[in-house]
């Protein structure tokens, strides 16, 4: 773009970011009369108006900070000259008061997936692997990348082999009370709806985390006859396990052919699956952002909002997460909950998070990066309003606590730490099929598990990562396209790949970040 250009975000708002690619020199006129006194880089505040010493700063029409000097107008705002405000506290909140009007149905639209035994439906058909500890890591590694060398390319209609590699399992105070959060964890991840109800496990032998307790009877689907332990009313799964240190292991390449072999099974099953018919209602997609820039909440995240309420529309469910991440929105999201049970849930989840942080000695500041404020977000709160509008407009109908799987359709917030990879894996815990991920720095976040659909908050980072990025949400910020039309664009991009008919960028690169489970009791 040429001309000089600012966004605001409310009418209310003394700040606007800067649009250009770039930024823009001090002297810059903008139409209008603003006149820049400093260079301001592209997505950094710039003042509209004089704000004194001590003088709220506004964006989203929230409270971002104070100023800590007089900050003249047309003056560069940055994190440096803002103090932060105290977060909100958790009482005296708006309760389930905010009544959206009812929203048309969204009919019509399918995808060609999986159907699985329980009912759920998968975007891919893989074939997981589930370890108890991570002894066992490079043994399984070795034999998943010799069963896609040697047994995948028999079975054509496996999408992939992955391992469940994590760092859990043993030298874990195993029955401390926040013990159950990594173990639910990779419980539910091990039933995702990708791996089509096939579990297979690689145990060492001696790990406190044993099969038994991260798998209990009655926790996995029945697939077919061939992997039922008994039959009639107690007929229950068999537990598929491969123990590395059993008596019948001589020498490394046992333990690795016991793994094919037993692998092999799993993939004949899998193979004979087709896709199908199903309604986009059958999504279950979690929406994040990593590398967070000031013009996430300007375009990618309002985009992925438009989109979530279209997918909501249409029956799926979508998740939003990160607790740090909507902390200082908490007014606004128990206002949309659907009932004051949600609500509560939701207050209930900040109150933990809020008192495992100050076990730590840390507060909700903490998690801005240095990327964050390069890239113009002052601090917590202003990167928290960017973050919510992920979340679209539809009530809030549900909450579940890290590692548990979700059981309801509709917008539910899924309490996660709001680290990429730790909030992408407890998704996964959630049951999503489907992800969608925002960017304004960039980063080549992906998954191996499920779909991760990448957006780019601006121009010159879809330019430059144009292998990377799936969707280009700059285009918002030059106006050539509107919030409804990119996320009418990622909503029809969400049906092709959950159907197969594309992939994204990191599935063609097979690109993938690891596992990486919220473990918040004691490591012994």
């Amino acid at each position: 773009m040429s001309k000089p250009l600012y966004i605001t975000m409310h009418e209310a708002d003394n700040v606007a970011i800067v649009a250009n690619d770039g930024g823009l020199p001090a002297g810059t006129v903008f139409e209008g009369g603003l006149t820049l006194v400093d260079k301001v880089p592209q997505a950094h505040k710039v003042a509209l108006v004089d704000i004194p010493a001590g003088g709220a700063v506004r964006r989203y029409n929230v409270t971002i900070g104070y100023a800590l000097k007089d900050l003249p107008r047309g003056s560069w705002v940055h994190e440096r000259l803002l103090q932060m405000p105290e977060a909100r506290e958790l009482v005296g909140l708006p309760i389930a008061t905010v009544q959206p009007p009812e929203q048309t149905p969204l009919e019509g639209y399918t995808f060609e997936g999986f159907r699985n035994p329980d009912g759920s439906v998968g975007t891919r058909n893989i074939l997981a692997i589930t370890q108890t500890v991570q002894c066992v890591a490079g043994v399984t590694d070795f034999a998943v990348q010799r069963i896609k060398a040697e047994l995948l390319p028999k079975y054509p209609n496996v999408d992939d082999v992955v391992a469940l590699e994590h760092t859990y399992g043993c030298g874990v105070a195993i029955d401390a009370p926040d013990a159950i959060i990594p173990i639910r964890t990779l419980r539910n991840i091990s039933l995702n709806p990708n791996f089509g109800g096939e579990v297979m496990v690689v145990s060492l032998g001696c790990e406190k985390l044993q099969p038994e307790r991260l798998l209990p009877p009655g926790s996995i689907p029945i697939v077919d006859e061939r992997n039922v332990a008994d039959v009639g009313d107690t007929a229950e799964a068999k537990l598929d396990v491969v123990c590395l240190q059993d008596d019948a292991h001589v020498g490394f390449m046992s333990m690795v052919q016991s793994i094919m072999r037993q692998a092999e099974e799993h993939l004949e099953r899998l193979n004979a699956r087709r896709r199908e018919t199903v309604p986009a209602s059958e999504l279950v997609v979690g929406v994040q952002c990593g590398g967070s820039d000031a013009f996430s909440g300007v375009t990618a995240n309002p985009a992925v909002g438009y989109c979530t309420d279209l997918l909501v529309r249409a029956g799926a469910s979508v998740m939003f997460s990160e607790v740090t991440e909507v902390r200082d929105g908490i007014d606004q999201l128990t206002s949309r909950a659907s009932t004051p049970e949600v609500a509560e849930a939701m207050i209930r989840e900040m109150a933990w998070y809020d008192a495992y942080l100050d076990k730590g000695r840390v507060d909700r500041s903490a998690n801005t990066t240095p990327g964050n404020k390069k890239g113009g977000l002052s601090n917590i709160v202003e990167k928290a309003m960017g973050s919510i509008v992920k979340s679209g407009s539809a009530p809030i109908t549900g909450v579940i606590s890290p590692g548990e799987k979700l059981k309801q359709k509709g917008l539910i917030y899924a309490a996660t730490p709001a680290s990429d990879f730790i909030c992408g894996t407890l998704q996964l815990a959630a049951g999503m099929n489907l992800h969608v991920f925002t960017t304004g720095r960039g980063t080549p976040y992906g998954l191996a598990e499920v779909p991760v659909i990448k957006v780019a908050t601006r121009d010159d980072l879809a330019r430059r990562w144009h292998d990377l990025m799936d969707i280009n949400a700059g285009t918002i910020a030059t106006g050539e396209k509107t919030i409804a039309d990119v996320g009418w664009e990622m909503f029809q991009l969400m049906l092709d790949v959950a159907s197969g008919r594309k992939k994204t960028w990191a599935e063609q690169w097979k690109l993938h970040n690891a596992l990486v489970l919220f473990n918040p009791a004691p490591v012994t």
